[in-house]
């Protein structure tokens, strides 16, 4: 990553570990996704935008493998989705070869347009929900 995509992702980060995600958390029909903290084991909720189409809910991650979400589905991908209110359990998936761009077209505009400016290394994920 170079040093100006570097700088870019430690600075949106913070914002967002420290005001943006724990003001969404509370809303209580934003989108959460749901991890288990690969070292902690506890539940991790990150506030994402996304869309269900059909069994399966498809985000894409704006700093890819170096976001601590992604990285918490590679240690362990079950997960639970919060979508308009009510959780679902689910198994996500990583889409490395899908095209992040043409996917952040199909998803809500105002999300994928932050993901967009704000994002240095987009990825697709998947989550196939059970429930």
């Amino acid at each position: 990553m170079s040093g100006r995509a570097d700088r870019k992702h430690r600075i949106v980060t913070r914002f967002q570990r420290h005001l943006a995600n724990p003001l969404n958390r509370r809303l209580p029909f934003q989108t959460l996704l749901e991890t288990t903290g690969r070292t902690s084991g506890l539940p991790r909720q990150t506030p994402v935008g996304g869309r269900r189409v059909g069994d399966s809910f498809w985000l894409v991650s704006e700093f890819g493998l170096r976001s601590q979400y992604v990285r918490n589905i590679q240690a362990r991908p079950e997960v639970r989705v919060r979508i308009a209110g009510r959780w679902h359990h689910g198994t996500a998936h990583l889409l490395p070869d899908d095209d992040a761009l043409a996917r952040l077209r199909t998803l809500p505009r105002f999300n994928s347009a932050a993901v967009r400016a704000f994002g240095t290394d987009l990825l697709t994920v998947r989550v196939d929900l059970t429930d």
